[in-house]
């Protein structure tokens, strides 16, 4: 009797224990096996980037929640806080949580196999695929003329959005850049996946005083620790074509970091100029401008019928074997040059830069803003279609003879090149840079061809002046013909320039 109740109790003990260890024993091998594929992805991921032989900037590796608590623990950021309980009123514990989201929007996850085996692969996939991508220095290679502990900002003009994923390409064998992305790619699954490539989020023309705070202080983190960022210098893109105007909120987080002597010698800025054949987005940042002249924006319907309009095109055309890439995706790198002479010279003048009242340092970092959109501009790459809708521009008459067309074209190339201005040189003989336009011209009913001569098709001119904007600073004797004739409204930076 004793064994039967002895035997009855054991096996439900023994059917719980055997379980307890199956349950371990699976998740021990779920660990094991998650341990395994991180490994493994890890030097797949250091394979790539050896293979690429970029340099990754090791705070880029940082854990977020070790950041988050570097902000958390900061006292500047702990000063806005108390500042901002006293001005609306509100509890502190809200206040800290107002600061704790903003931290998880803006602060980036970098993944090294993400960025190396996705996002390198599909960039140069789809740029490949739409374009045909140059890139080149305007002197030495920054690498040649950069110190080892260089900490490097680079600024660039904003021409598509594309623009993120062209010079990230372009750079990938010298770092992995950090960008500063507006609130357009906060929608799933951009915003995962640029946090994972290590770009941040910003939000432009919010004017909360905690909130700035917060960036101000993540970026000159980001920056004392020497981590490469991209920063579009225009702060959104160009609807017109022209150069934007210069901001300086950015500019002036990362110059923050100078009040360290020891930090002022490491800044140094290069300028990026960038420009297309064919900008993907340009009839809807024309319509942008429209709307911001008076006129009525389409409705979401006819806006949709136009994207499906342009998938199937295109969609066609790739069926058809009648594909053709938008011309060219160009880059060009500028000289590096160090901050630390402009800060000195800020210091001498001012007795201390950062001493001074805040508008008055705002107003010396916005001439420092404009210097270098003028470097930029000095720099910015001339391709086929840009010249050759300049060319169009410059003539009054709207019928424009074939030969007068490419005689003119071959006038403002020579004019660019005596200008110092990076023309493209690989295009050829002049009608060879004319058909190269022409052809993405035709394709996209800019122009119309008649009786050996061409004419602007109706309702095509704003297209025309978009992308003879772009070129316009840089013609010299020409560019006064050019502007006289713009199509759109004049209200930028270049637009009055000599």
């Amino acid at each position: 009797m004793a064994f039967c109740q002895t035997s009855c109790r054991n096996p439900p003990q023994l059917a719980g224990n055997s379980a307890f260890w199956v349950i371990g024993g699976v998740l021990l091998g779920a660990l094991a096996f998650g341990a395994l594929i991180r490994s493994r992805g890890n030097r797949m991921a250091l394979r790539a980037r050896h293979r690429s032989r970029s340099r990754i900037d090791r705070f880029k590796l940082t854990k977020k929640a070790f950041i988050r608590e570097m902000l958390l623990a900061d006292e500047v950021v702990a000063a806005a806080v108390r500042e901002h309980v006293a001005e609306h009123s509100v509890d502190e514990a809200a206040a800290w949580r107002r600061v704790d989201a903003y931290i998880d929007e803006i602060v980036p996850f970098f993944n090294i196999l993400t960025y190396y085996k996705v996002g390198l692969v599909v960039s140069r996939a789809l740029l490949n695929f739409f374009y045909k991508v140059s890139a080149e220095y305007a002197g030495k290679e920054s690498g040649e003329t950069l110190p080892r502990d260089a900490i490097v900002i680079y600024l660039m003009n904003h021409r598509s959005n594309a623009d993120y994923v062209l010079v990230g390409y372009v750079l990938s064998g010298t770092v992995a850049i950090s960008y500063a992305v507006g609130e357009w790619a906060r929608t799933f699954p951009l915003e995962y996946i640029f946090k994972s490539f290590g770009a941040y989020f910003i939000r432009r023309k919010y004017r909360e005083k905690l909130y700035h705070s917060v960036l101000e202080r993540y970026v000159q983190l980001i920056t004392r620790n020497g981590v490469t960022q991209g920063i579009f210098i225009e702060g959104g893109l160009s609807r017109d074509g022209r150069l934007g105007n210069a901001k300086i909120g950015l500019l002036d987080y990362v110059l923050g970091v100078a009040r360290d002597p020891a930090m002022r010698r490491r800044l140094y800025v290069v300028p990026v100029a960038i420009s297309y054949d064919r900008v993907l987005e340009d009839r809807s940042l024309l319509l942008e401008l429209d709307v911001r002249e008076g006129r009525r924006r389409p409705s979401r319907y006819a806006q949709l019928a136009e994207v499906l309009r342009y998938v199937w095109w295109n969609s066609t055309r790739v069926v058809a074997r009648r594909w053709q890439r938008y011309g060219r995706a160009s880059v060009v790198i500028g000289e590096p040059f160090p901050v630390q002479e402009w800060l000195d010279q800020q210091d001498l003048e001012t007795g201390g830069l950062f001493g001074i009242a805040r508008s008055e340092r705002l107003a010396r970092v916005q001439l420092l803003s404009d210097s270098v959109l003028e470097r930029i501009a000095a720099i910015i790459p001339v391709t086929p279609v840009p010249l050759a809708c300049a060319a169009v521009q410059s003539f009054e008459s709207d019928f424009i003879p074939r030969d007068r067309l490419l005689d003119r074209m071959s006038d403002m190339r020579d004019v660019l090149k005596e200008l110092n201005a990076r023309v493209i040189h690989r295009e050829g003989s002049i009608e060879d840079v004319f058909d190269r336009a022409w052809r993405m011209l035709r394709m996209r009913r800019m122009l119309i061809e008649v009786r050996g001569g061409y004419i602007v098709s109706p309702g095509q001119r704003p297209l025309v002046s978009y992308y003879a904007n772009s070129i316009a600073h840089l013609l010299g004797p020409f560019a006064e013909g050019v502007r006289g004739r713009d199509a759109l409204p004049t209200e930028q930076f270049f637009a009055s320039a000599s």
